[in-house]
């Protein structure tokens, strides 16, 4: 920015010089051009005379040839003297009809040195400054700072964050105490010959609180925490992020016994050779100065390494393996007992009412981590803040949990036709469910516009579900394709609606048969695409690990458990069509129903005198591998 502001000034110092005007001619030629009447118009500035011929000059051979290349009227001159632009010769020039105009102010030779002599003395002045900006504190120099660690570090203090701030996460915590007592008292260790896990790679779904169990870990300790994002060692220039990564671990080992953080470790870490750019990438050389520090740095400081990522999928093997991260823990989503824990870490500064049972929030959060419950705990208290309560209550939670899970009411006004269509469609997702005990309980159905989807269908498992068999995944489909039949069946055409159904269904049918192994033609055979390997490029991403033949039989294989889910699905729904057309007319009316208004329309749900949930099926897969399908968005 400096340079640019002193190159403008140099220019416009250069466009205002007379000098610059044009030929230079003497004094006499301009008397001369004057008694010749070649004189178009005369400026004045102080002693320099500049103006513009009438024609070019052709007073000699020689100077004909000058101007008849430079091919310019224009021209510039001194006078020998002030005095000289007297009354006589101000009258030659009005006499002859020349334009006379005059500057306010002279630009003169003292002028120009001075402007001259400021450019070069404010470029060396910031160019002073600046180094010693950069020289501050680091002693690299001007270009030092750029291969400075950007690490925030944080000193411990009363408002340190402790174990006891951190709800849930107990085998977690329970991981994390052998560094806590490592980092207090290494000497236990090291008289047995132990070595504490240099790294500790933490790993779960984004919001599980991989953070803040790393600050926790390093308050419970009391030593200094070093906190650096894995994007903030990338710079545009080659060699700054291994630079970066070598002044972070000098710094740490100098602050040690320390806790070195790496958060989304993933964006520095990812497999080496899969992009373009070979060995000599600058993420892969910040990658290769990273794996050389952890393994190479001297084992009697107490340095502690700790990585989050939620996508330990991508990263490279030497990052992982015993020596650079010896420890890896899990951290999952919260179960009920760690939901209630953790939204009563979050009530600590919110007034709660009586009407409040947390137990209940927790039950109808499933699914949730813990920063959408710091969430969910922030909108209902944003509620009752806008409906001047002094307290929150259960209808705060009630307004916070559809916001979450459904997205804000939209102010869109539906016509009657469009309502009723849309209410149809809710309805056959809704009664579907309500048929099959196999699908999550229906908790609210509404026609209200919110988010992006014209009505929702909300499902909400009654109990945490971690294995999903092959009738519950079918059953699924079925409930999924429920409401592009029911308009079918009462509008006698399928709608565009249907196509977010449409997506889902077909993408747990695929796995289903491509993944699981739930068909019997295709067999018990996982028939993985490389494009199921993101991190890959996509030279490799077009590869097929399977031939034209087999990728055709699994289309085939969706194609039929699709087209057997919407058979199923229409033979219920005609069955129960004054159900589904009793269901569709109170969802038009009211716009939202609950579970307790669909117990009074439609009577209990179907398996609900089972007293067991047991699932019993020949086939089964994990329930974290299934598309989230709490609620159906249209």
């Amino acid at each position: 920015m400096l340079l640019i502001l002193l190159g403008m000034l140099a220019l416009w110092s250069w466009q205002r010089s007379p000098s610059n005007h044009g030929q230079t001619i003497s004094y006499t030629q301009l008397l001369d051009e004057l008694d010749g009447k070649n004189l178009a118009s005369v400026r004045f500035h102080g002693e320099n005379v500049t103006g513009e011929f009438s024609k070019l000059p052709v007073s000699s051979d020689e100077l004909e040839a000058q101007y008849a290349k430079e091919s310019d009227l224009r021209f510039n001159t001194v006078l020998p003297s002030v005095g000289v632009r007297d009354a006589a010769l101000l009258s030659r020039l009005r006499t002859q009809g020349v334009q006379v105009t005059a500057d306010r102010t002279a630009v003169g030779m003292g002028t120009q040195l001075a402007v001259w002599l400021l450019i070069p003395l404010v470029f060396i002045l910031g160019f002073w400054f600046l180094m010693r900006r950069s020289g501050e504190g680091m002693g690299g120099g001007m270009l030092g700072n750029f291969a400075k660690s950007p690490a925030r570090r944080f000193e411990p203090s009363s408002q340190t964050t402790t174990f006891s701030d951190v709800a849930a996460m107990e085998q977690a915590k329970a991981e994390l105490q052998e560094v806590v007592a490592f980092l207090k008292d290494p000497e236990r260790f090291r008289k047995l010959g132990a070595e504490i896990p240099r790294g500790v790679l933490l790993k779960g779904p984004p919001g599980t609180g991989k953070t803040l169990l790393s600050r926790a870990t390093a308050g419970e300790a009391g030593v200094p925490f070093f906190s650096i994002n894995g994007s903030e060692f990338i710079q545009m220039f080659v060699g700054v992020g291994a630079g970066r990564v070598r002044d972070l671990f000098r710094t740490a080992r100098d602050q040690s016994p320390c806790i070195v953080f790496i958060d989304e470790i993933d964006a520095v870490g990812r497999m080496r050779g899969a992009g373009f750019g070979g060995g000599h990438d600058e993420r892969e050389q910040t990658l290769n100065q990273i794996l050389s520090e952890m393994d190479g740095f001297d084992r009697s400081n107490s340095v502690i390494v700790l990585a989050a990522t939620n996508r330990p999928d991508v990263l490279d093997e030497a990052l992982l393996r015993p020596g650079r991260f010896d420890r890896h823990i899990t951290i999952d989503r919260p179960a009920k007992d760690g939901r209630e824990a953790i939204l009563k870490v979050h009530c600590r500064r919110v007034p709660l009412s009586d009407d409040v049972d947390l137990g209940s929030v927790a039950g109808a959060t499933i699914g949730f981590s813990g920063a959408a419950l710091k969430n969910l705990v922030n909108e209902a208290a944003l509620s009752a803040a806008r409906s001047g309560r002094t307290r929150v209550t259960a209808e705060d939670f009630d307004f916070a949990h559809d916001r979450v899970l459904m997205g804000p009411r939209r102010e869109e006004v539906l016509s009657d036709s469009e309502r009723r269509r849309t209410a149809y469609h809710e309805a056959g997702h809704a009664l579907l469910a309500w048929q099959m005990p196999e699908v999550d309980s229906v908790y609210k159905v509404t026609v209200i516009p919110r988010g992006p989807a014209l009505g929702v269908t909300q499902l909400l498992p009654e109990e945490e579900v971690f294995h999903l068999g092959e009738s519950r995944l079918h059953a699924q489909l079925v409930m999924m394709l429920g409401g592009r039949t029911a308009e079918k069946l009462v509008f006698h055409e399928y709608g565009a609606g249907a196509e977010d159904d449409l997506h889902r269904a077909t993408s747990i049918a695929r796995r289903m048969v491509g993944h699981w192994g739930m068909s019997d033609r295709v067999g018990p055979v996982a028939f993985r695409h490389a494009s199921d390997q993101p991190f890959l490029g996509k030279e490799y991403r077009e590869q097929r690990e399977f031939s034209e033949e087999t990728a055709h039989v699994i289309d085939q294989e969706v194609q039929r458990f699709l087209e057997a889910a919407s058979k199923r699905a229409f033979e219920m729904l005609e069955q129960s069509r004054d159900q589904l057309d009793l269901l569709a007319e109170s969802l038009s009316e009211r716009e939202e129903l609950g579970r307790e208004d669909l117990e009074k329309l439609l009577g209990p749900p179907a398996g609900s005198e089972v007293v067991s949930t047991e699932e019993v099926v020949t086939q089964g897969v994990e329930a974290d591998d299934v598309d989230d399908a709490v609620d159906d968005r249209d």
